[in-house]
């Protein structure tokens, strides 16, 4: 007994020991652990509060650079969301072996944007396309190359095929084309919305920015009932909320817009900008139109009219695709996160994580808006630019020539050209003609 009282008073005296004792100051040493983490949520919410300038700064001066910039931006946006998504699916180390796999991702990414963009591109440089009779050849016969490096990247991807790789190559390719579809093809019509004119751009856009964040504001405000399982924080009364508030920005969006025409003139020449004197015919659309208006509600204030411009109730119709489905593609994007147990698809934005983060949205929000547009607005107006384009991708000189003539005849028989003048263009287009032949 007595050594085990001595042995309980030695160990009783190591726990009275000054180190010990030192209970009281147990909460002190909490509240310091407390402080690194109320100092690092301070910190990066700084951090994220100036790079969202940045990114709102950034992309007002892309706007302002001109159409051909915003274009870069979308092609720039699409290759790091397509780059994160495929790093995201991919099965760390197992690539390692494979070394054609990174390389096929990137080569079928370069031949879904040279297919998708490449005519646009042609289109709005045709000047200098047709100087150089190579790139020439490649606007004519477009779409037969594009097959051609899609059947190579096919063969190089069989012969690629590794026993014991079977599964994770197949998925690989599965995944690649997934987000060439979600990503590429949609980024391709945000695109087409930019030369249909900046509005189609920018009020899509500014509409899902809106909705994100005031469907953050009402959810915390007074959002109870849970929307998604997916998201667990997200609200039904924050998500019709933000529809409401949306609906609004989408007609203050139009009014500020509506007064320049380098936001509703389609794009003409790629070296405008902001401050550049542009115009164009506008889709009426942007004109004032006369409704009649409901007898039963409005015959009370004496009106039987209402003028209006009709873009405004587009702009609505906008706004109720960003508020109700345009959402889901984050949802989907958190579904996707959550599979494989990761935070951000990346880390290239300080304090947002990276590019498809912030836009994953957008992308179903641009393909609407496009089909939108081309379904309900768009016109389909002939103009010069795309006659000529049309006429030297599928012409050849011989023909442009006879092409030539024939107009010439028809605007000397239309008394524009004089006889005179007629008969010395007919001349060189004979000398022309026969240089060709031989």
């Amino acid at each position: 007994m007595g050594k085990n009282d001595k042995k309980g008073k030695g160990k009783g005296s190591r726990k009275s020991s000054p180190k010990a004792q030192a209970i009281p100051g147990a909460p002190a040493a909490s509240g310091n652990a407390a402080a690194p983490a109320t100092e690092s949520r301070k910190y990066n919410f700084f951090v994220r509060t100036i790079w969202t300038f940045v990114m709102i700064a950034g992309f007002f001066i892309t706007l302002a650079s001109g159409h051909i910039w915003c274009v870069a931006l979308v092609l720039l946006c699409q290759i790091a969301a397509f780059k994160e998504c495929i790093a995201l699916t991919s099965i760390s180390g197992r690539e390692k072996n494979l070394p054609l796999t990174k390389t096929l991702n990137w080569y079928f990414l370069v031949t879904t944007l040279y297919y998708l963009s490449g005519k646009h591109l042609f289109t709005i440089f045709h000047t200098v396309v047709f100087e150089y009779k190579p790139m020439a050849w490649l606007v004519v016969n477009h779409k037969f190359v594009c097959y051609c490096l899609y059947v190579l990247g096919f063969v190089m991807f069989v012969c690629s095929l590794r026993k014991g790789f079977l599964k994770f190559q197949f998925a690989t390719l599965c995944a690649t084309h997934m987000a060439l579809l979600f990503i590429v093809f949609q980024g391709h019509l945000i695109i087409k919305n930019i030369l249909n004119g900046l509005f189609w751009f920018l009020v899509p856009c500014g509409l899902v920015i809106v909705n994100d964040i005031f469907a953050y504001l009402c959810g915390i405000t007074f959002g109870r009932t849970k929307l998604i399982e997916i998201s667990p924080k997200k609200t039904l009364e924050g998500f019709l909320g933000a529809w409401f508030f949306t609906a609004v920005s989408s007609v203050i969006f139009t009014r500020l817009l509506l007064p320049y025409m380098y936001m509703t003139c389609p794009v003409q020449d790629v070296h405008t900008n902001f401050f550049s004197n542009i115009t164009c015919e506008l889709n009426p659309i942007f004109h004032p139109q006369i409704y009649r208006a409901p007898p039963i509600i409005f015959d009370k204030f004496g009106v039987s009219s209402i003028t209006i411009k009709p873009v405004y109730f587009h702009a609505l119709n906008l706004a109720t695709f960003a508020s109700l489905i345009a959402p889901f593609g984050g949802f989907f994007a958190s579904g996707l996160k959550r599979t494989f147990k990761v935070k951000d698809f990346g880390h290239s934005i300080p304090g947002h994580g990276g590019i498809t983060d912030r836009i994953d949205c957008q992308f179903l929000m641009g393909s609407f808006a496009n089909l939108y547009y081309e379904t309900f607005i768009s016109e389909h107006r002939i103009t010069v630019e795309t006659v000529l384009s049309t006429i030297l991708m599928n012409l050849d000189d011989k023909a442009i020539m006879e092409l030539i003539a024939t107009l010439i005849e028809v605007l000397a028989k239309q008394g524009v050209i004089s006889a005179k003048q007629h008969k010395k263009i007919v001349q060189v287009l004979t000398e022309v003609l026969k240089t060709l032949a031989n």
